[in-house]
């Protein structure tokens, strides 16, 4: 590669660097904090597990009319069951007003266990420094995402700068080999150089998939060049009015879902919002991922079954490139992988946090050299 080409994407990679090292390290540590909240949740919060008993769950329509009674004035988002061993959540959320809390029911007998607010907690604090920086979320979101974008051409620039110029230069990409009289300015060196290289390809996952909730263009030109024709985003159907003799449709619905989907990990049904929309209900086969969901919906007045034109619908129907944007989140935290895949991404994380650490004192370094042979020169 020309020399000047190469000093210039120096310098390019140099200033993106600077600009964007502090929020890059916050995204990264924050993703690490955040990777095992489920693992970490399950141990610390009884409330999510219950004693199996030789019985049948409540209706939705049973723990619905004991949920609302926690809150009145809220919206009713969906009634989840987790299987025969944990509590059924009847979640509360709204986009706005925004808020978003959940009760935590035994199945089989209806006791409140708990109520959580969302929007609080620990995990919670960390998922707003991921997603938003701890900013008021219309700002946050795209300070992170215009970081995430940066951190991309970082990646592809750090990349080029990498490639050796020579053989003897190859022996230095790869390895570290450190002698004790090796300098600490050298070490920094390739602990920034070689450890950018060997986490380039997940970075750059977690980049792509990062910038696909960031912005709607990127999300668009990614499921367009991955061959997508459908809509990515949630539309709920409409129902046609009818008379109708159905009673407590909910139930059936999800007495339905119970049949069909006997090994589901989890069943959700969510009440019709107005007297126009669906009642849509979903299975998940797995515990720790979310991609191979099946996305039903049904007329609240005939129970008919209405197919949609958006990602989120039956898993059969699926195309790869819908698959992928399904995938996106289980990617993202490498739960796709299973909890190999977790430890995995938190480990990546915490060498993509180090790369703006030793990036700066590469920086400072040389920086503090100019400084030192101009006040020789005095």
């Amino acid at each position: 590669m020309n020399k000047d080409l190469k000093k210039a994407i120096g310098k390019i990679h140099l200033w993106l660097g600077l600009s964007s090292g502090i929020i890059v390290f916050i995204i990264a540590v924050t993703g690490c904090l955040y990777a095992f909240q489920e693992e970490i949740q399950n141990l610390t919060e009884e409330y999510r597990f219950v004693e199996k008993q030789n019985k049948p769950f409540l209706f939705p329509s049973q723990l619905e009319e004991i949920a609302r009674k926690e809150f009145p004035d809220k919206a009713l988002h969906a009634i989840k069951y987790n299987g025969s061993e944990k509590s059924t959540e009847a979640i509360f959320y709204h986009y706005e007003p925004s808020y978003y809390y959940i009760v935590y029911l035994n199945p089989y007998t209806g006791k409140v266990l708990e109520k959580a607010n969302m929007d609080e907690g620990f995990f919670r604090f960390i998922l707003d420094g991921h997603f938003y920086l701890w900013l008021p979320h219309e700002i946050g979101q795209v300070v992170v995402a215009s970081a995430t974008l940066i951190f991309l051409l970082l990646l592809i620039s750090g990349l080029i700068l990498w490639y050796p110029r020579n053989k003897n230069a190859k022996k230095q990409r790869f390895s570290f080999n450190w002698k004790k009289e090796t300098k600490w300015k050298r070490k920094n060196y390739d602990l920034h150089n070689i450890t950018g290289f060997y986490v380039f390809l997940i970075a750059l996952v977690f980049a792509i998939t990062g910038l696909v909730w960031g912005f709607q263009w990127f999300a668009y030109s990614y499921y367009t060049v991955l061959g997508g024709e459908k809509s990515l985003v949630y539309q709920d159907p409409i129902s046609t009015k009818t008379k109708s003799t159905l009673e407590k449709p909910v139930d059936k619905v999800w007495i339905l879902m119970q049949q069909q989907y006997p090994n589901a990990k989890s069943i959700e049904v969510h009440p019709p919002e107005n007297d126009s929309t669906s009642i849509a209900a979903n299975a998940n086969p797995e515990e720790e991922t979310y991609w191979k969901t099946d996305y039903r919906y049904f007329d609240q007045y005939t129970l008919k079954e209405i197919e949609v034109n958006h990602i989120f619908g039956k898993y059969e129907n699926a195309q790869i490139s819908d698959k992928l944007m399904r995938m996106n989140y289980d990617i993202h935290t490498g739960a796709v992988f299973g909890l190999a895949g977790k430890i995995f991404a938190f480990l990546i994380s915490l060498l993509i946090a180090s790369l703006p650490i030793t990036g700066f004192y590469i920086w400072w370094g040389r920086n503090k050299k100019n400084i030192d042979v101009s006040h020789s020169k005095l």
